[in-house]
């Protein structure tokens, strides 16, 4: 179990987290119907410090969702249409040459880009090249943007959110492995039930306009985000937590026989801290100050799914990632007396 002072966590800190996670649904289901799951996990990634990857047809809201999730804190926002010729000082900013009229002199000057800002939603990311897109990634891992030699710090809190379009693939450019692996989240957001696109369609054909309201300021997000770090973890759900990942990679100690025909690469480390933040600040929005299995469990699907590459042969059997996810989960023991006495566990623990 973590030391005493990581579990002590004040019952304010606790409350401000619950109420607030309800008030902001309550803003964002104000523009957006359904979706509840999705919601969950960007609020989930939010409170994590952590970044969302939406995928989904066109017409879903991904981009109403993330603006009105801008909305409804009181933050800074930007949105950076990603196209073919946006080139990396459009995003970071730049440096240009600009005379100072007391002096007479010329001197460099920064001018920030869009990046500065504590919401950034990246959207249709996949379809800049990849010289553009790796310009997030310095600012995504470092929270910090290097121009020339010098290092420009970026706002805090700093949540960057970025939607892809999973069916158009002409004149698009596939996100590489690892700008995937700084998304904490890879979300799918889904086709509407009857009831929720008839209501849609009622909402957005009439002149009803949703008055969206700030609930959250930088500090208490920031508040927040703290809090979830100090939600304690006991060993077991560590262990299961490295259970879980480590089976996804091929050739380890402990991977099963079908992970190894079926996968082309597994997951890394971040898998394995990105589950246990989420996991951390799942708990916490269920008003829960300890962690669960079930919460793993719950969140193994998005952080996993974009880090395990399935291979041909898996492809070509309509194998996808969330399957692997699934299986997984049901071959890997909940309880902590059947993971340790498991021994194909023990290699894993072993290794």
């Amino acid at each position: 179990m973590s030391n005493v002072a990581e579990t002590e966590i004040s019952a304010k800190s606790v409350e401000l987290l619950h109420r607030s996670y309800e008030r902001l649904q309550e803003q964002i289901r104000k523009v957006i119907v359904g979706q509840d799951e999705v919601i969950e996990q960007l609020l989930i990634a939010l409170f994590s410090q952590g970044h969302c990857l939406l995928e989904g047809v066109p017409g879903l809201a991904k981009t109403l969702m993330i603006s009105t999730l801008a909305r409804s804190l009181s933050m800074t926002f930007s949105r950076i249409q990603f196209t073919p010729d946006l080139m990396p000082a459009d995003i970071t900013g730049t440096d240009i040459l600009q005379e100072n009229r007391s002096t007479g002199l010329r001197e460099f000057r920064f001018i920030q880009g869009p990046l500065f800002h504590n919401v950034v939603l990246a959207d249709e990311i996949n379809r800049t090249p990849p010289k553009t897109q790796a310009a997030l990634l310095e600012a995504m891992q470092e929270r910090q943007v290097t121009v020339g030699q010098v290092i420009h710090k970026l706002s805090t809190p700093f949540f960057v959110l970025a939607t892809q379009n999973p069916i158009e693939q002409e004149g698009t450019y596939s996100l590489p492995e690892a700008q995937q692996d700084r998304f904490m989240f890879k979300v799918f957001v889904r086709y509407p039930s009857f009831e929720e696109e008839r209501q849609i369609a009622r909402m957005t054909t009439s002149n009803q306009k949703a008055d969206v309201q700030a609930v959250l300021t930088a500090e208490q997000v920031t508040e927040i985000q703290t809090t979830v770090r100090q939600v304690p973890v006991s060993d077991h759900v560590i262990n299961y937590t490295l259970a879980l990942v480590r089976q996804t990679r091929v050739g380890e100690p402990g991977t099963p026989a079908w992970v190894n025909e079926s996968l082309g690469w597994g997951a890394g480390p971040r898998a394995v801290q990105n589950l246990l933040l989420g996991a951390k600040a799942r708990a916490l929005l269920s008003g829960r100050t300890t962690v669960s299995t079930d919460d793993i469990q719950s969140l193994a699907a998005p952080v996993l799914r974009h880090r395990i590459v399935p291979n041909f042969t898996a492809e070509s059997q309509g194998i996808t990632s969330d399957k692997v996810v699934e299986r997984l989960i049901k071959e890997t023991p909940a309880r902590e007396s059947e993971l340790a006495s498991d021994p194909r566990f023990g290699k894993i623990f072993a290794a």
